[in-house]
């Protein structure tokens, strides 16, 4: 009986610079298990990263070119992708400033008014079955925003914290009360917006250009006020000129403050899938505020 051929090893991110790009390597540096900053031979240095799902780097490189597509907020060049891999620009960081905060909302509003062809519409090219970080997200459509938020958006997630223990019986339903009252707490019905779909913080690089750039969606049709909830959630520097510069260009519907709970509630349950209770807690008291108010 043969013996079993061991496993290839994983290719370097050096080699697949070198195929995606069809450049000569110059230097590595790798910056986590997962990342890597390549030099080139024309002077370009690359972020290349390894996806850590299946097709997971070629969903964010659809997202990616889905995002850039709307000619709005400065995005890094795809420069090669394939099941397992991604690479792009590297972006020179440099300090917030309030004229980039309020340039990039505007530009998140120009983004956002590019839409998308219904709620839950993956990018071109991109997958049904997708991610949001580490955990599976899946893009399926719809043309009715509380129903669709409510069955693939909150109620997926809530149901895998159930099950994990995460979250407890009654306090799963409180969640599933605010997704019956969807419709009324909503606000005004909005078009599909082009949405980032993984806003927080270190999401949002601030361009030693004065400009910002936007790395590692989940990109997909939604609302709006989802992408700015979950901007608002992790913390964001300089949020409230962000916020001016959106409301300049596109003012959101009024009560958007006491709607930002309902459209948390979806990263925070993929949080508590992810990371465990306190996010879960978190859920639930964003999920009976809303309740409340």
């Amino acid at each position: 009986m043969s013996a079993t051929p061991p496993p290839s090893p994983s290719p370097s991110p050096s080699s697949v610079a070198a195929r995606l790009t069809g450049r000569t390597v110059t230097a590595e540096r790798r910056l986590s298990g997962t990342l890597a900053e390549v030099a080139l031979d024309d002077g370009r240095t690359v972020m290349v990263k390894r996806g850590e799902g299946t097709g997971a780097a070629r969903a964010e490189a659809a997202g990616l070119r889905w995002l850039a597509g709307a000619g709005a907020v400065r995005i890094p060049q795809v420069h090669g992708d394939d099941a397992d891999w991604l690479v792009t620009d590297r972006v020179e960081q440099g300090p917030p400033s309030e004229e980039a905060a309020a340039g990039f909302g505007r530009e998140l509003a120009a983004l956002h008014a590019a839409g998308a062809p219904a709620f839950g519409s993956p990018p071109p090219g991109g997958p049904v079955e997708a991610y949001i970080g580490l955990a599976p997200m899946r893009n399926v459509t719809g043309d009715d925003w509380p129903r669709w938020y409510a069955e693939h958006r909150v109620l997926p997630y809530l149901r895998s914290a159930v099950d994990a223990g995460t979250v407890g019986a009654a306090e799963a339903a409180d969640v599933e009360r605010v997704c019956e009252r969807l419709p009324e707490l909503a606000g005004p019905a909005e078009p599909p917006a082009r949405l980032h779909g993984d806003l927080w913080n270190g999401n949002v690089l601030w361009g030693a250009d004065g400009h910002v750039r936007l790395i590692d969606p989940a990109a997909h049709g939604g609302h709006r006020e989802t992408d700015l909830a979950m901007l608002r959630l992790f913390g964001c520097p300089l949020l409230e000129r962000i916020m001016d510069g959106y409301g300049q260009a596109a003012p959101l519907a009024d009560g958007w403050a006491a709607r930002v709970g309902v459209h948390q509630l979806f990263p925070l349950l993929v949080h508590a899938v992810l990371f465990g209770r306190g996010y879960a807690e978190q859920a639930v008291a964003a999920a009976r505020a809303a309740l409340a108010g």
